[in-house]
């Protein structure tokens, strides 16, 4: 039976430490895995241009002896050129797994129900696995223990903060996430947050008060402009400098590190003196892309 790595909400605790640790061990003895995708042939369909999660996807299969074949975005959305169930099942008829970044979850759904190949979310509106997968192994490698691990999200709440809650309340974190009135996280999603930290033992906050931050491990932010935001960037700056990520803000909430997943924009949502300081995680968060993605493809396609 083939499994989908739409988002981990429905992953248990243990299942998720084991792909943690997996990624770790991909990481420390790569080695050990350079032929785990053997004869692998995987798509990746792009209707998001991307940097680190094309890269980190091409040569973290290449590292395991796989093969990539990537479909960009200069097709246009793929549910206005060709019917999404066709597509899903065409492909499933060369590849051994697809890899889609989308602009829509319902896409994604769509390849998987008509692929008989796993589906893995590369990205889309609601959820963005990969990333927050690689996120808490750079907190696991930063801090050890996630259990309890105060970590506050400020700033829009997105695709980001629904999967750094997710898998956070699974993995038993103290989750907070800081918003401007008006862009917290969807409803749904801090409903079933709320839901796995009670059944796992963490706990997910959501607040518009920056006090909220205050005797967090780490502070994480994302763009306040999401790609393909509209909405004039002086407007925006208004309702988000505040919640700004910078020395004070970090001083005053006790951390000892800064998060963001990347493209940042300097000096917005992130100063540049906490991205090139000591405390800056960005770079080992962009490093682990490449590990925990692996680590993902093991675990379906093995």
């Amino acid at each position: 039976m083939k499994h989908d790595l739409l988002t981990f909400s429905d992953w248990s605790q243990q299942d998720l430490s084991a792909l943690l640790e997996l990624a770790l061990k991909v990481k420390n003895t790569p080695a050990d895995y350079e032929q785990a995708l053997r004869g692998k042939s995987l798509v990746a369909l792009f209707e998001k241009p991307s940097l680190r999660t094309r890269v980190s996807f091409d040569i973290g299969i290449h590292k395991l002896g796989g093969h990539m074949v990537y479909l960009d975005s200069q097709s246009g959305n793929l549910s206005g050129r060709e019917d999404v169930l066709d597509m899903g099942a065409n492909l499933a008829c060369w590849a051994d797994a697809i890899i889609a970044r989308v602009y829509s979850h319902q896409t994604l759904s769509a390849l998987a129900r008509a692929a008989k190949v796993p589906v893995i979310n590369a990205l889309c509106d609601l959820y963005h696995p990969c990333q927050a997968l690689a996120d808490y192994l750079s907190l696991t490698e930063r801090f050890g223990d996630l259990t309890g691990l105060p970590l506050c999200y400020v700033g829009d709440g997105n695709n980001v903060s629904h999967s750094l809650m997710l898998v956070g309340a699974i993995l038993g974190a103290d989750v907070r996430v800081v918003t401007p009135p008006g862009y917290e996280p969807d409803e749904a999603m801090v409903t079933k947050a709320r839901q796995l930290a009670a059944e796992n033992g963490g706990t997910i906050l959501v607040s518009n008060d920056l006090e909220a931050a205050e005797g967090c491990k780490a502070l994480y932010t994302d763009t306040w402009l999401s790609m393909g935001d509209e909405t004039p960037l002086e407007q925006i700056k208004t309702l988000f400098m505040p919640y700004q990520l910078n020395m004070p803000l970090l001083r005053k909430s006790g951390a000892s590190a800064v998060m963001h997943c990347q493209p940042a924009h300097r000096d917005l949502e992130i100063t540049s003196e906490l991205i090139d300081s000591e405390y800056s995680l960005l770079f080992l968060q962009a490093e682990n892309r490449m590990h925990a993605q692996n680590a993902i493809l093991i675990s379906l396609l093995s």
